[in-house]
């Protein structure tokens, strides 16, 4: 890498992973000034674009998932710390399927497939806004699924 100051080469001093463990901070020093100054290198991974039911396509937008899974924690026993490694986890996911364009029924399945596991009360909330729920007893019948899906997985 050049130098800022005077594009002379740089050479690495220091390397670690940042603060947030998302990227790779480097301290550089310039062989030619001998000025110091600190980059951050991140992976880029490749770009999605999700499927919406009605057919449009828009790009992934981690923001956009982070606001649903995060509205839908509100106010329970969900760590921030948690949230965000469920929002990581889920966006791994997505990244793995190696498709251009993924649906976002899929992206909504993975999202109920974590909640489910951490809080139902979230699981319920994000379902409702995901399924498109339009009465009670969508409720209901999602909530006696959930509720047998627990009892089968503790039965032996």
């Amino acid at each position: 890498m050049k130098c800022i100051y005077c594009e002379q080469a740089t050479r690495v001093v220091d390397s670690r992973e940042s603060q947030d463990g998302e990227a790779i901070r480097r301290r550089r020093e310039c062989t030619g000034c001998n000025e110091r100054f600190t980059t951050y290198e991140r992976a880029q991974l490749r770009s999605i674009d999700v499927e919406k039911h009605d057919g449009s396509i828009e790009p992934f937008n981690r923001e956009k998932l982070a606001q649903g899974i995060k509205r839908a924690c509100e106010k329970r026993p969900i760590t921030e710390e948690r949230i965000s490694a469920l929002i990581a986890e889920v966006e791994e996911e997505i990244q793995t399927l190696r498709e251009p364009i993924v649906k976002s029924k899929t992206i909504g399945e993975k999202v109920c497939q974590h909640l489910g596991e951490e809080d139902e009360v979230a699981y319920l909330r994000f379902a409702s806004v995901y399924k498109e729920f339009t009465d009670g007893a969508q409720f209901v019948r999602e909530l006696d699924d959930l509720t047998n899906k627990i009892d089968t997985e503790v039965t032996p």
